[in-house]
């Protein structure tokens, strides 16, 4: 036990990096956690099963309406998420509390998240479809205001935690290895449910089964979070208005690239959003999604570990923009070898059977080997998200990060919302035939679309991404420059209020 403490109270960074250290194993697990636990909300409410689960089972019953009815749901009530974010983060700056800004909403957001997330799963096939409309609105309207009460505080919370760079890298690496294992836990027991005599033939119940095991870990797990942190960061009274920081998006171009390379990743999150449809009805064969969610595991744990060492290793010569350009190449590589790799196994084989063993291996690789370079990417920019908010302190003096965190998650909601809705649209456009279990045979235009979409659409995603990072410029020594200004800055100010209380 005591080597167990010890371990939990040393610092995560015991090297020099020019920079003072904070951050304890105790801390970062504790936060780390509390990502988890969003991990398996989000992995029920926002994944590529929550489309399968209304277009499939609530909404079968209205056949071919079934996909456009899905799409325009999950369209509108996403802006109304995508708003809702900077609200969310100016109520977040503006808190003041002897918990701090962001742990208050971190202590009890969590109850409403589960509870919510419980009651949408409920919703029943055999209800009349007006009802399931009118009902599946409301709450996903619900969701979207519960989990963004508690996504705004947890990410801010990343940038006040420390003010190390170094550090901050790998607070996000072990947050992003945890994320990936408790987030998974649920998508893999709807995926696996396949393989269980019962759940095979009673898709609704997996679905429900699964929420309120998530919902009782999201409120569990959450209590390390709100017990174990430390806000750090200081907070003046007045802080931007979400008009002030949308302006000074439009005047900062690193902030304003970073914002256009996200908008552009919509089209490599379509793939994730018609993955269940691609194995059940491109594929033939949906026993291989639990394989399909499993291998994209590595992808988490090799970012989780090995960005964060890179970083730490390069200190100084460290470069984000480079090192998000070089994840941008490999991803569009490995979505062209994809298509080519697998294109006859999936397209060209026997309509209404599944594909080959041979083929199903492949598609198993090359999905976890497209998964690398995507959280290599998605880790490195949480570093380069933190850079802008340390960029608008030293611009305005003042720290923002509720309202810095909605800007990025503003994005975030738009991608996934139009990721989401284009894809079912796309699908329904080429005639998807809706079916709750078992297999059905989907014409030649929506097997293309369900090819096109998982592989070289992505690719041409990263491709377009490319050309907004060209023109970042926040990273290496002009980060670390900004850093030394900001911290004679506060020590300036902290002698000035020391003077005036004298």
């Amino acid at each position: 036990m005591g080597k167990l403490n010890a371990f939990l109270n040393s610092k995560i960074i015991k090297t020099d990096v020019g920079e003072e250290t904070y951050l304890t194993w105790k801390e970062t697990i504790s936060y780390a956690v509390g990502r988890g636990a969003q991990g398996m909300n989000t992995s029920m409410t926002s994944s590529k099963y929550i489309n399968y689960f209304l277009t499939n089972v609530l909404f079968k019953k209205l056949g071919s309406k079934a996909m456009s009815t899905a799409s325009t749901i999950r369209t509108f009530c996403g802006i109304f998420d995508a708003i809702n974010d900077p609200i969310m983060g100016v109520i977040v700056d503006k808190t003041r509390t002897k918990d701090g800004q962001m742990r208050p909403y971190i202590k009890w957001a969590p109850w409403f998240v589960s509870l919510v997330m419980i009651l949408f799963f409920i919703g029943s096939a055999d209800a009349s479809p007006v009802f399931n409309i009118i009902y599946t609105t409301i709450l996903f309207v619900g969701l979207d205001v519960t989990y963004t009460a508690f996504d705004i505080p947890m990410g801010a919370l990343a940038f006040s935690i420390t003010p190390n760079g170094i550090e901050r890298t790998k607070l996000f690496g072990v947050s992003s290895i945890v994320r990936s294992v408790l987030g998974a836990l649920p998508q893999v027991f709807v995926a696996g449910a396949a393989l269980l005599p019962y759940f095979k033939d009673h898709t609704p119940q997996a679905y429900l089964t699964s929420a309120i095991i998530s919902a009782i870990g999201i409120v569990f797990l959450t209590r390390f979070t709100y017990k174990n942190t430390v806000e750090r960061a200081e907070h003046k009274e007045n802080v931007p208005s979400v008009k002030e920081c949308f302006a000074l998006l439009f005047k900062n171009r690193p902030l304003l690239m970073l914002f256009i390379g996200n908008v552009f990743f919509l089209l490599c999150k379509i793939a994730e959003q018609v993955s269940f449809y691609f194995v059940a009805d491109l594929m033939f064969n949906r026993k291989y999604n639990i394989f399909v969610d499993v291998v994209k595991f590595p992808g988490f744990l090799f970012a989780g570990i090995l960005v964060p060492k890179l970083i730490e290793r390069w200190g100084k010569k460290a470069d984000s923009r480079k090192f998000y350009q070089l994840c941008c190449v490999a991803a569009i590589i490995l979505h062209i070898l994809f298509a080519v790799v697998c294109f006859k196994g999936l397209m060209g084989k026997p309509e209404g059977e599944s594909v080959s063993l041979f083929t199903g291996v492949l598609v198993i690789v090359f999905t976890g080997l497209t998964t690398i370079p995507l959280e290599f990417k998605n880790l490195i920019q949480k570093e380069m998200e933190a850079e802008t908010v340390d960029y608008i302190e030293w611009k305005t003096g003042t720290r923002a990060e509720g309202i810095m965190l909605s800007i990025m998650s503003f994005t975030g909601k738009i991608e996934n919302t139009f990721s989401s809705s284009i894809g079912i649209a796309i699908l329904g456009i080429t005639g998807y035939i809706v079916h709750e279990e078992g297999n059905v045979i989907q014409n030649a235009q929506t097997n293309w679309a369900l090819f096109l979409l998982t592989t070289l659409v992505p690719a041409i995603g990263y491709l377009l991404m490319l050309i907004p990072m060209h023109f970042y410029n926040i990273t290496g020594e002009s980060h670390r420059a900004m850093m030394k200004d900001i911290f004679a800055r506060r020590e300036k100010l902290a002698e000035e209020k020391k003077v005036s209380n004298e």
